[in-house]
């Protein structure tokens, strides 16, 4: 065996897997919802990762065809399961970003998009923030983390490793999961639209009928306090409508 890398050399059978594993468990984690959010650290992260690759090398250790150790495998590994790992990750925080794109068009719609606008890591408005952490929260409490193993392990069925992606398969499953999201954001913020069109459809309306009456005044808070009850009445039907979405392409992923 010809190496420039002696520790690559020394490596046996089962660490050299582990490590084309942890390349792309910790790849995906980077961008991966929940587990990989920007506030925790970035030592408990590796250690998240370190726990995922436990879990997940025994399981696809059968099923992946890897070369011997050497320096060359390690940099095409280090390239390619970085690349994979980075796409699936990223295909799950569509997910995430359909959710604040929904809570984005509900805060427009209902003209509370000013309202602690600026506020956390992302820019979005109080209406995003809620329903973002409230959907990363179901995420979690419905064991994601068992789910994103389950996911990682069905990704080496669907993209082998040490095998760069083809650009025109990624292409076209970036463009399908982007669709899906920008769809799923609109069905989640169908509700908020619909109360947006009947509110200013009766001002006109009413200014219509009174032209002297100062109809901005007495719309403001009929559309505040109507956004804040549709939120206590939708939201537990647009988490429930989400949480299903996420799960269906956990279970078959690119379907």
């Amino acid at each position: 065996m010809s190496s420039t890398f002696p520790l690559i050399d020394m490596l046996s059978e089962g660490l050299w897997s582990a490590l084309v594993v942890f390349l792309r468990v910790a790849a995906a984690l980077a961008t991966l919802p929940g587990l990989g959010e920007q506030v925790i650290s970035a030592r408990v992260r590796i250690v998240i990762a370190l726990l995922l690759t436990a879990v997940v090398a025994p399981a696809v250790a059968l099923q992946i065809d890897l070369p011997a150790p050497s320096f060359n495998s390690f940099l095409l590994a280090l390239a390619t399961e970085t690349l994979v790992g980075l796409f699936l990750g990223i295909t799950l925080r569509l997910f995430i970003m359909a959710m604040q794109t929904a809570g984005a068009m509900a805060a427009q719609a209902t003209s509370l998009s000013q309202l602690l606008g600026q506020s956390g890591l992302d820019p979005l408005p109080a209406l995003g923030h809620i329903l973002t952490f409230a959907a990363l929260a179901l995420m979690m409490i419905t064991g994601f983390h068992v789910k994103a193993a389950a996911f990682l392990v069905l990704s080496y069925d669907i993209m082998p490793p040490l095998q760069f992606p083809t650009p025109s398969d990624v292409a076209e499953a970036g463009r399908q999961q982007i669709s899906e999201s920008f769809s799923l954001a609109f069905r989640l913020a169908a509700p908020f639209v619909i109360l947006s069109v009947l509110y200013n459809l009766t001002l006109g309306v009413i200014n219509k009928a009174m032209p002297q009456l100062m109809v901005a005044f007495v719309g403001a808070p009929v559309i505040t306090f109507g956004a804040i009850a549709l939120l206590l009445i939708s939201a537990p039907i647009m988490l429930a409508a989400w949480l299903h979405a996420f799960e269906s392409f956990l279970a078959a992923p690119f379907r």
